[in-house]
């Protein structure tokens, strides 16, 4: 069984990045990246506050769903952010200190307000931008999945359309990414991350579109990846970023490897899209 890499970011010797999935037995073959410009001291810093991997880092365009697009950092092969929002994350991490348990699924020091009805609109507008049918469907099942969990305080009220800018999340299609998968952002004061891309997924069915979107949606919350200390779920015996703050194991979790994990940070063709036990304790005691 092949396993798809999540993320999109070029993957150089034992490169390593937060992105959500990619071809089949490798990363993606986007050759356009910024892989030269100097990575500035304050962001290599402010990386390893948050138990990330500093080594791989890389600057990229990150589209929007309106076509516009930004530079933006790319870690982890499905994590993006801008160097503003990396830093106040290390200054929340900071101040969150010693208060993470080091010892206990895996998530960040930041999560979403408790309690919080989060919009979450699929984007349906043109340019390449908007949801195919498979995507729409994945969207719906994967929200349905996360409403339908008792003793979980945050939910998600989904609708379809074009105006997003108003929402808390929007998931959309990025046409100008090769590879296929997705990608997302963590929390920060008290909001989960808004843009969710995914690209590539024309091939796989329905179950695949629901899981891809349901682990960007899980990042988007707070959720590192479960294998973020192997990534053997690619083959991989690679480290993301050591446990710490940025990687704040969940009590009632396993600490070792889980196979069937929705977070893992690689995925096969015959997910079924689904959370496992695990993710639903995780999520319980997140929220």
């Amino acid at each position: 069984m092949k396993n798809l890499v999540r993320g999109t970011l070029a993957m150089l010797s034992l490169s390593l990045l937060l992105v959500s999935c990619s071809k089949e037995d490798n990363l993606s073959e986007n050759t356009e990246a910024n892989l030269t410009k100097q990575i500035p001291a304050e962001v290599t810093a402010a990386a390893e506050v948050l138990q990330l991997n500093p080594n791989f880092i890389k600057y990229d365009t990150f589209y929007f769903p309106d076509g516009t697009s930004e530079e933006r950092l790319f870690f982890e092969e499905d994590i993006t952010m801008t160097e503003q929002q990396l830093l106040d994350l290390a200054k929340a991490a900071e101040r969150f200190g010693e208060e993470s348990d080091q010892t206990r699924q895996y998530r960040t020091f930041n999560l979403v307000s408790q309690g919080r009805n989060i919009s979450i609109i699929g984007y349906t507008g043109g340019g390449g931008f908007g949801l195919s049918t498979a995507e729409r469907t994945g969207l719906q099942w994967a929200v349905n999945n996360y409403n339908n969990l008792s003793g979980v305080s945050i939910s998600f009220t989904l609708t379809f359309g074009t105006n997003y800018q108003s929402k808390d999340m929007v998931v959309y299609h990025n046409p100008n990414q090769s590879g296929s998968g997705g990608s997302a952002g963590f929390p920060n004061n008290g909001l989960p991350n808004k843009f969710v891309q995914v690209y590539g997924l024309g091939s796989y069915s329905n179950n695949v579109h629901e899981h891809v979107i349901g682990h960007e949606i899980g990042h988007s919350v707070g959720f590192r990846h479960t294998d973020w200390f192997s990534r053997q779920s690619c083959g991989q015996n690679v480290n993301e970023g050591s446990a710490g703050v940025g990687a704040v194991h969940i009590g009632g979790t396993p600490t070792g490897y889980d196979s069937t994990s929705l977070m893992l940070a690689c995925f096969s063709s015959n997910e079924d899209g689904e959370f496992n036990g695990n993710d639903v304790t995780a999520l319980r005691s997140m929220y």
